[in-house]
């Protein structure tokens, strides 16, 4: 099994990363003499905030030790990842584009990618139900979780990929539509009426926004971990610089990393609308403070141990994205029958 090793997120705007030996330097400017100094064997994923970027050396070290290295804006836009040589067998590549061609053969892989979504959104619902019953209107939840379950019957029927599509929007509008009903605490600063995206437009879509941007890369480091390739789906269109697979398979586990961890950090008060910028377009950003503050909770979450529903076995949360991934590598290779999705009990 792998083990769950180190995430460096690199979070000052003037940072800016080198080599020296087997290890990663930090500086906060060129000129400056006090530095960080990482060794890479410790390192997993390297997330960059920073404008100033990172030298070519620790590119190419990063490449040749499997070490995720990524580019975001200070506001959290994905901008680019650095790749190595490509990884793993090449015929389960082959195989991946050979299904991905297929619709008949997509389709399956695409119903378990939606079931496992549909289920765990409507896993947090009742969640909500059962813990707070108090706060919430269990009523309005109950009938929204009642109509994810009749979607749930009917996701397996579906034989195209625009059928899916069609039932996973239906599900998308009903659990957003009772999101709000979920925050429980700072109401007036982070109410949710739908959801939005590029720019987000209030301070919880802000916050998801950024989660699912943290998780995308995860989930595409751990495809690549196993061999496949992060930009070619089997739910998700194909298109230039679009991670169609890490998309795929970030569905089933948005509800469980993403939006629960949101809803946990504005309910326990972890962040509040101070933290959070409007920009002249509209957009809303996450200050350094509160970016921070997220990034610290989200690497604390990886950590908490969980009953993985197939293995049967407990693994750290931060490595269920690697085992689903290697679930998947398995069903293309012929290993497995069916691609078995994350099922939050």
């Amino acid at each position: 099994m792998k083990q769950l090793a180190n995430v460096l997120y690199v979070t000052t705007p003037e940072a800016y990363l080198s080599l020296d030996g087997e290890n990663v330097v930090i500086k906060k400017d060129e000129h400056a003499s006090a530095s960080t100094r990482l060794p890479l064997h410790n390192l997993e994923n390297i997330v960059c905030f920073n404008y100033l970027g990172a030298s070519p050396a620790l590119m190419g070290a990063c490449a040749e030790h499997n070490i995720g290295l990524c580019f975001l804006t200070p506001n959290g836009r994905f901008q680019a990842r650095v790749t190595g040589k490509v990884r793993g067998n090449v015929l389960l590549r082959k195989k991946q584009y050979q299904v991905s061609e297929q619709e008949a053969a997509s389709v399956p892989i695409a119903v378990s990618f939606l079931l496992g979504k549909i289920a765990n959104c409507r896993k947090v619902i009742e969640r909500a139900r059962r813990d707070h019953a108090m706060l919430v209107d269990v009523e309005a939840l109950g009938t929204v979780s009642a109509a994810l379950k009749e979607i749930l019957l009917q996701i397996p029927t579906c034989k195209t990929v625009p059928d899916l599509m069609g039932f996973e929007g239906s599900a998308a509008k009903l659990y957003f539509g009772i999101f709000d009903q979920l925050i429980l605490q700072q109401r007036g600063d982070f109410s949710f009426k739908e959801r939005s995206r590029r720019p987000p437009l209030d301070n919880m879509n802000s916050l998801m926004s950024f989660l699912y941007t943290l998780l995308t890369n995860e989930v595409a480091s751990a495809l690549e971990a196993v061999g496949l390739d992060p930009y070619v789906g089997f739910l998700h269109q194909d298109r230039p610089g679009r991670p169609s697979l890490a998309l795929d398979l970030m569905e089933e586990l948005r509800p469980v990393f993403a939006d629960r961890l949101a809803l946990s950090l504005v309910n326990r008060k972890q962040v509040t609308g101070k933290g959070f910028l409007q920009k002249e377009s509209g957009g809303i950003l996450m200050d350094d403070d509160t970016r921070k503050t997220v990034l610290t909770t989200w690497q604390e979450r990886k950590k908490e141990e969980i009953m993985h529903p197939y293995l049967k076995e407990r693994i750290p949360f931060g490595l269920i994205p690697h085992v689903q991934a290697m679930l998947l590598a398995r069903f293309l290779r012929g290993d497995l029958d069916a691609y078995p999705p994350f099922f939050w009990s």
